[in-house]
C-alpha cells in the first residue's frame, strides 16, 4: 500500500500565497497520476489539478494561472503552489495518487486532507 500525507495548510490572506505538499510513502511502487482535489464546506469534492508522469498538468478553470502542481519523484512529493488566493479557495485540500506496485498490482490512495482558510 502507498500512503499519502498532506501538509502546508493554514490561514492565508486574500491575494496571498500558500504551498501545499503531499508526501508519498510505501515500498516498491511507482506513482503515475497525481492530483489535488478540494472540498469546501457544504460542497462536493472537486478537482483542482492533475498530472501524470508523462503529460502536462491540467487545471480546473478557476485555478488556471493561479495554482501550479508539480512533483519531485526523487522526494516522493507532490506540490501545489497557490497564488493570489481568494476566499472561495477555502477548503480541505486532498492529495490523490495512483500507480503500480513492484509485484505488478495497482494502487490508488487519498491523503486525509489539509485545511486552507482564506480570510482577512
Amino acid at each position: 500500500q502507498v500512503y499519502l500525507e498532506e501538509s502546508g495548510g493554514g490561514l492565508v490572506h486574500p491575494g496571498g500565497s500558500l504551498s501545499l505538499s503531499c508526501l508519498a510513502s510505501g515500498n516498491d511502487y511507482t506513482m503515475n497520476t497525481v492530483a489535488w482535489y478540494r472540498q469546501a464546506p457544504g460542497k462536493e469534492r472537486e478537482l483542482v489539478a492533475i498530472m501524470s508522469s508523462s503529460e502536462m498538468p491540467n487545471y480546473a478553470d478557476s485555478m488556471k494561472g493561479r495554482f501550479t502542481i508539480s512533483r519531485d519523484d526523487a522526494k516522493n512529493t507532490v506540490y501545489l503552489i497557490m497564488n493570489n488566493v481568494k476566499p472561495e479557495d477555502t477548503a480541505v485540500y486532498y492529495c490523490y495518487g495512483d500507480g503500480t506496485m513492484g509485484w505488478g498490482g495497482t494502487w490508488d490512495s487519498w491523503g486525509k486532507g489539509t485545511l486552507v482558510t482564506v480570510s482577512s
